[in-house]
Protein backbone atom coordinates (compact mmCIF):
# COMPACT_ATOMS: atom_id res chain seq x y z
CA UNK A 1 0.00 0.00 0.00
CA UNK A 2 1.76 3.05 -0.73
CA UNK A 3 0.77 6.47 1.36
CA UNK A 4 1.16 9.73 0.45
CA UNK A 5 3.86 12.23 1.50
CA UNK A 6 1.55 14.14 4.49
CA UNK A 7 0.92 10.43 5.83
CA UNK A 8 4.47 9.69 5.44
CA UNK A 9 5.92 12.39 7.13
CA UNK A 10 3.51 12.26 10.38
CA UNK A 11 4.71 8.70 10.99
CA UNK A 12 8.22 9.68 10.25
CA UNK A 13 7.78 12.62 13.02
CA UNK A 14 6.03 9.78 15.28
CA UNK A 15 9.79 8.45 15.31
CA UNK A 16 11.57 11.32 15.69
CA UNK A 17 12.94 12.01 12.19
CA UNK A 18 13.39 15.43 11.54
CA UNK A 19 10.53 16.93 8.99
CA UNK A 20 9.66 20.27 7.54
CA UNK A 21 6.26 21.50 9.50
CA UNK A 22 3.32 21.25 7.04
CA UNK A 23 -0.40 20.70 6.74
CA UNK A 24 -2.56 18.83 4.48
CA UNK A 25 -5.61 20.43 2.82
CA UNK A 26 -8.33 19.72 0.45
CA UNK A 27 -10.01 22.50 -0.41
CA UNK A 28 -7.97 25.93 -1.45
CA UNK A 29 -9.58 27.75 1.97
CA UNK A 30 -7.90 25.04 3.71
CA UNK A 31 -4.50 25.26 2.12
CA UNK A 32 -4.96 29.17 2.99
CA UNK A 33 -5.36 28.44 6.44
CA UNK A 34 -2.79 25.98 6.45
CA UNK A 35 -0.68 29.03 5.25
CA UNK A 36 -1.74 31.01 7.94
CA UNK A 37 -0.68 28.29 10.57
CA UNK A 38 2.81 28.22 9.07
CA UNK A 39 3.13 31.66 8.96
CA UNK A 40 2.42 32.46 12.93
CA UNK A 41 4.77 29.79 13.20
CA UNK A 42 7.65 32.19 11.62
CA UNK A 43 7.19 30.56 8.30
CA UNK A 44 8.66 32.94 5.65
CA UNK A 45 8.19 30.92 2.23
CA UNK A 46 5.67 28.02 1.50
CA UNK A 47 5.57 25.26 -0.59
CA UNK A 48 2.58 23.66 -1.98
CA UNK A 49 2.35 20.27 -2.84
CA UNK A 50 0.16 17.90 -5.16
CA UNK A 51 -0.18 14.53 -3.45
CA UNK A 52 -0.51 11.61 -5.66
CA UNK A 53 0.57 8.03 -5.60
CA UNK A 54 4.00 9.11 -8.12
CA UNK A 55 7.24 10.15 -7.74
CA UNK A 56 8.21 12.78 -10.13
CA UNK A 57 5.82 15.96 -8.87
CA UNK A 58 8.21 18.79 -9.30
CA UNK A 59 8.79 18.30 -12.74
CA UNK A 60 5.02 17.14 -13.60
CA UNK A 61 2.56 19.35 -15.02
CA UNK A 62 -1.27 19.65 -15.00
CA UNK A 63 -3.63 18.96 -17.98
CA UNK A 64 -5.58 21.45 -17.74
CA UNK A 65 -3.42 24.49 -15.72
CA UNK A 66 -0.26 23.70 -16.24
CA UNK A 67 0.78 24.18 -13.26
CA UNK A 68 3.99 22.24 -11.31
CA UNK A 69 3.54 19.85 -8.73
CA UNK A 70 5.10 21.33 -6.59
CA UNK A 71 4.85 25.26 -6.24
CA UNK A 72 6.77 27.49 -3.90
CA UNK A 73 5.03 30.42 -2.80
CA UNK A 74 6.43 33.55 -0.94
CA UNK A 75 2.78 34.56 0.30
CA UNK A 76 -0.62 33.31 1.14
CA UNK A 77 -2.01 34.73 -1.71
CA UNK A 78 0.11 33.03 -3.89
CA UNK A 79 -0.74 29.67 -2.02
CA UNK A 80 -3.95 30.39 -2.64
CA UNK A 81 -3.45 30.89 -6.43
CA UNK A 82 -1.18 27.73 -6.41
CA UNK A 83 -3.91 25.60 -4.77
CA UNK A 84 -6.59 26.91 -7.47
CA UNK A 85 -4.31 26.07 -10.29
CA UNK A 86 -3.46 22.37 -8.70
CA UNK A 87 -7.06 21.00 -7.00
CA UNK A 88 -9.17 19.27 -9.33
CA UNK A 89 -6.37 18.98 -12.29
CA UNK A 90 -4.64 16.06 -13.21
CA UNK A 91 -0.86 16.14 -12.64
CA UNK A 92 1.07 14.11 -15.28
CA UNK A 93 4.31 13.40 -14.29
CA UNK A 94 7.54 10.78 -15.59
CA UNK A 95 5.90 7.60 -13.54
CA UNK A 96 2.16 8.91 -14.07
CA UNK A 97 2.11 8.01 -17.72
CA UNK A 98 -0.06 10.34 -20.20
CA UNK A 99 -3.10 9.42 -18.07
CA UNK A 100 -1.72 11.26 -15.46
CA UNK A 101 -3.51 11.32 -11.74
CA UNK A 102 -6.38 13.80 -10.16
CA UNK A 103 -4.93 16.06 -7.12
CA UNK A 104 -7.92 15.80 -4.42
CA UNK A 105 -5.44 17.27 -1.72
CA UNK A 106 -2.45 18.98 -1.84
CA UNK A 107 0.28 19.04 1.62
CA UNK A 108 1.37 22.81 2.60
CA UNK A 109 4.93 23.13 3.78
CA UNK A 110 7.24 25.76 5.46
CA UNK A 111 9.71 25.95 2.99
CA UNK A 112 13.04 25.60 4.51
CA UNK A 113 16.30 26.43 3.09
CA UNK A 114 18.35 24.05 1.18
CA UNK A 115 22.28 24.34 1.84
CA UNK A 116 23.00 20.29 0.05
CA UNK A 117 20.70 17.58 -1.45
CA UNK A 118 21.05 13.50 -0.46
CA UNK A 119 19.29 10.86 -1.46
CA UNK A 120 18.27 8.16 1.59
CA UNK A 121 16.62 4.65 0.62
CA UNK A 122 15.54 1.46 2.50
CA UNK A 123 14.11 -1.67 1.49
CA UNK A 124 14.52 -5.33 1.18
CA UNK A 125 17.31 -6.93 -0.57
CA UNK A 126 15.63 -9.95 -1.40
CA UNK A 127 18.68 -11.20 -3.06
CA UNK A 128 20.69 -11.34 0.10
CA UNK A 129 17.34 -11.67 2.27
CA UNK A 130 18.54 -8.44 4.25
CA UNK A 131 17.01 -4.96 4.58
CA UNK A 132 19.58 -2.53 2.98
CA UNK A 133 20.25 1.30 3.59
CA UNK A 134 21.29 3.17 0.26
CA UNK A 135 22.83 6.58 0.10
CA UNK A 136 24.26 9.14 -2.19
CA UNK A 137 24.87 12.39 -2.79
CA UNK A 138 22.97 12.86 -5.54
CA UNK A 139 19.74 14.12 -4.17
CA UNK A 140 17.18 15.34 -5.71
CA UNK A 141 17.57 12.95 -8.88
CA UNK A 142 16.00 9.78 -10.19
CA UNK A 143 18.28 7.18 -8.04
CA UNK A 144 17.77 5.12 -11.06
CA UNK A 145 19.55 7.23 -13.27
CA UNK A 146 22.44 7.33 -10.85
CA UNK A 147 22.66 3.87 -10.40
CA UNK A 148 22.94 3.55 -14.45
CA UNK A 149 25.16 6.53 -14.71
CA UNK A 150 27.22 6.95 -11.63
CA UNK A 151 27.09 3.49 -9.24
CA UNK A 152 29.97 4.83 -7.27
CA UNK A 153 27.76 7.41 -6.09
CA UNK A 154 25.67 4.80 -4.19
CA UNK A 155 26.91 3.76 -0.91
CA UNK A 156 24.71 0.86 0.59
CA UNK A 157 24.91 -1.21 4.22
CA UNK A 158 23.01 -4.22 4.41
CA UNK A 159 21.77 -4.99 8.46
CA UNK A 160 21.65 -8.59 9.94
CA UNK A 161 18.17 -10.15 10.30
CA UNK A 162 16.89 -10.07 13.60
CA UNK A 163 19.32 -7.57 14.58
CA UNK A 164 19.27 -4.07 14.97
CA UNK A 165 20.74 -1.39 12.81
CA UNK A 166 24.58 -0.68 14.26
CA UNK A 167 26.01 2.98 14.89
CA UNK A 168 29.17 2.06 13.03
CA UNK A 169 27.02 1.56 10.04
CA UNK A 170 25.17 4.53 10.64
CA UNK A 171 28.24 6.55 11.08
CA UNK A 172 29.77 5.01 7.59
CA UNK A 173 26.23 6.41 5.81
CA UNK A 174 26.66 9.87 6.92
CA UNK A 175 30.52 10.44 6.56
CA UNK A 176 29.36 9.20 2.73
CA UNK A 177 27.50 11.76 2.32
CA UNK A 178 30.53 14.30 3.34
CA UNK A 179 28.45 15.19 6.56
CA UNK A 180 30.95 16.74 9.32
CA UNK A 181 30.52 17.60 12.96
CA UNK A 182 27.18 18.85 13.86
CA UNK A 183 25.53 18.12 11.27
CA UNK A 184 27.65 14.53 11.34
CA UNK A 185 26.03 13.61 14.29
CA UNK A 186 22.75 14.53 13.16
CA UNK A 187 23.01 12.93 10.49
CA UNK A 188 23.88 9.64 12.08
CA UNK A 189 20.96 10.34 14.86
CA UNK A 190 18.72 10.29 11.58
CA UNK A 191 19.77 7.24 10.07
CA UNK A 192 19.29 5.65 13.20
CA UNK A 193 15.58 6.90 13.77
CA UNK A 194 14.77 6.52 10.24
CA UNK A 195 15.68 2.61 10.00
CA UNK A 196 13.54 2.10 13.16
CA UNK A 197 10.37 4.02 11.85
CA UNK A 198 11.11 1.28 8.59
CA UNK A 199 11.55 -1.66 10.73
CA UNK A 200 8.55 -1.11 13.32
CA UNK A 201 5.65 -0.16 10.76
CA UNK A 202 7.02 -3.54 8.70
CA UNK A 203 7.20 -1.41 5.41
CA UNK A 204 8.20 -2.20 1.78
CA UNK A 205 10.45 0.57 1.32
CA UNK A 206 11.44 4.30 2.63
CA UNK A 207 12.42 6.53 -0.14
CA UNK A 208 13.81 10.30 1.10
CA UNK A 209 14.66 12.30 -1.96
CA UNK A 210 15.62 14.81 -0.87
CA UNK A 211 17.39 14.53 2.25
CA UNK A 212 18.58 17.68 2.68
CA UNK A 213 21.17 19.92 4.77
CA UNK A 214 20.00 23.24 5.92
CA UNK A 215 22.59 26.17 6.46
CA UNK A 216 21.78 25.55 10.29
CA UNK A 217 23.39 22.36 9.76
CA UNK A 218 19.99 20.42 10.30
CA UNK A 219 18.87 17.72 8.70
CA UNK A 220 15.77 17.25 7.41
CA UNK A 221 13.47 14.98 5.04
CA UNK A 222 11.86 17.05 2.91
CA UNK A 223 10.19 14.64 0.61
CA UNK A 224 9.26 11.00 1.99
CA UNK A 225 7.89 7.96 -0.20
CA UNK A 226 6.25 5.31 1.73
CA UNK A 227 5.33 1.54 1.01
Amino acid sequence: MKIHEYQAKEILKSYGVPVPDGIAATSVDEAVEAAKKLEENGATLFVVKAQIHAGGRGKGRTKKNNAKGVILCKSVEEVKEAAESLLGDVLVTIQTGESGQLVQRLYVTDGVDIEKEFYLGILLDRALSKNVIMVSTEGGVEIEKVAEETPEKIVKEWVEPGMPLQVNQARHLAFALGLEGEALKKGIKFIMAIYNAYVETDSDMFEINPLILTPDNDILALDAKVT
